[in-house]
């Protein structure tokens, strides 16, 4: 049975108002009751003091990989949600770039049934664009959105048939369906695996320019001004790609993006002892592009902060760069590593969660993310200011490819609850 809970002498993140302030909430029924400006009396609950540590909506991450089916000995659906919670992430939205690709109501009812029996948080699916992610024939989008795919994508493969894609789109817009779409020009950014440059030279890596994005972008933005489909482009990396964003948003286009937190919190120099855990896909930027897109992220130009959530077993991981696969695990590391853009003085909290889980919110159609009465009980309690040393071996996800291995991180999650029940801390 649910119990009322008080969250008492809270610092309330409120994403929508951009407040920070001590108050007290109520739970109740599963939703959020109640927030009070001052410490409530008589009221029928159980009492948590929050000691002034922060209360926030959950994060909403956009872009889990999780590896069932097919390769669930790098990620399954219990690890990824166990992982999720000990990160505050309650609510993972899924890719569909699984060893099998779902791409039919079949894989996509068993990926849903799988995660609502072993995940302890809610579980979104994905499904993809193109039939087995091939870019040549769009799946069956219609039965797909039926069966309870949230968006659709190829992940990081570009269709590179300009006519498909319009297809494809025009198709989805008649359904309302969400795109989602890795922008990346194709012939240039095959065999990359860093950002192109004097260090890039130096290090004898081969590069792809950061105009391959904005390519990519250009391109795209045409296709959603010629279809009016909704369009979510996956990761902005580049300073270059900012003014095409900003003015299709000013034309009011249907568009939305995101960024990774890697490329947030890293860039191309960390690379330089060849360590394949800082290999992503797109490869990480430079120092002025970082700031460019964190600057856009404060300003809500880009509207999304995710993990980009992608486990590599170690036998893909220990290769010569150029041949290692690309991509991190970030579910236990999401809220700490973006905490180093608020103790940098970069952004403030309520922005940082307007990215996490507000607008996240938005983009799927939850009523979650946001701290107002009525609001499902979706909600971490964490200290911002606590330090740590990150040890990947103890992360909960079962693949354990983090950049962040040995780092010094401040931001711990004390307690993780999804619709009111709470499914990491102690009681």
């Amino acid at each position: 049975m649910m119990t009322n809970v008080l969250f008492t002498n809270a610092r309330i993140i409120d994403p929508v108002a951009l407040t920070d302030d001590i108050g007290a909430v109520l739970i109740r029924d599963g939703k959020i009751a109640e927030v009070f400006e001052t410490m409530p009396e008589g009221v029928d609950a159980t009492v948590i003091d929050c000691d002034g540590k922060c209360l926030a909506p959950g994060i909403i991450d956009v872009g889990v990989k999780v590896s069932e089916p097919g390769e669930r000995h790098k990620e399954s659906f219990r690890s990824a949600g166990q992982a999720a919670a000990a990160g505050g992430v309650t609510t993972i939205v899924t890719r569909p770039d699984t060893m099998v690709a779902i791409d039919t109501p079949e894989t996509l009812e068993f990926v849903a049934r799988r995660a609502a029996l072993d995940a302890p948080v809610h579980v979104l699916p994905m499904a993809a664009l193109t039939k087995k992610r091939e870019g040549r024939e769009m799946t069956e989008i219609g039965f797909l959105q039926d069966a309870g795919a949230v968006a659709f994508t190829d992940c990081d493969r570009v269709i590179a048939d300009t006519k498909v894609f319009a297809r494809a789109l025009t198709y989805a817009r008649s359904l309302d369906a969400l795109v989602i779409g890795h922008v990346q020009e194709p012939g240039l950014s095959k065999g990359a695996a860093v950002t192109s440059g004097k260090f890039a030279s130096l290090r004898g890596l081969p590069g792809v320019s950061p105009m391959a994005e904005r390519m990519g972008l250009d391109r795209d933005i045409s296709l959603i001004e010629m279809t009016n489909a909704r369009y979510h482009v996956d990761q902005i990396t580049t300073s270059r790609s900012l003014p095409a964003l900003e003015r299709a948003k000013r034309n009011g286009w249907h568009i939305t993006a995101g960024v990774g937190v890697h490329h947030l919190t890293l860039n191309e120099l960390d690379v330089a002892d060849y360590r394949t855990f800082f290999k992503l896909k797109p490869p990480l930027r430079s120092e002025d592009d970082r700031i460019a897109v964190v600057q856009a992220v404060s300003d809500g130009l880009i509207d999304i902060i995710c993990s980009m959530h992608t486990p590599q077993d170690e036998e893909s991981k220990r290769l010569p760069f150029e041949e290692a696969a690309s991509g991190a695990v970030g579910l236990e590391t999401l809220l700490p590593a973006t905490l180093r853009l608020y103790h940098a003085d970069m952004i403030t909290l309520p922005k940082l969660f307007r990215a996490l889980s507000l607008n996240p919110a938005h983009l799927m159609g939850l009523t979650a993310g946001r701290m107002a009465v009525g609001a499902p009980a979706d909600l971490i309690l964490f200290d911002a200011d606590a330090p740590f040393q990150l040890d990947r071996t103890q992360l909960l996800s079962k693949s354990k490819n983090t950049p962040f291995d040995g780092a010094r991180l401040q931001g711990r999650v004390l307690g993780t609850w999804v619709d009111g029940t709470r499914v990491w801390g102690d009681d």
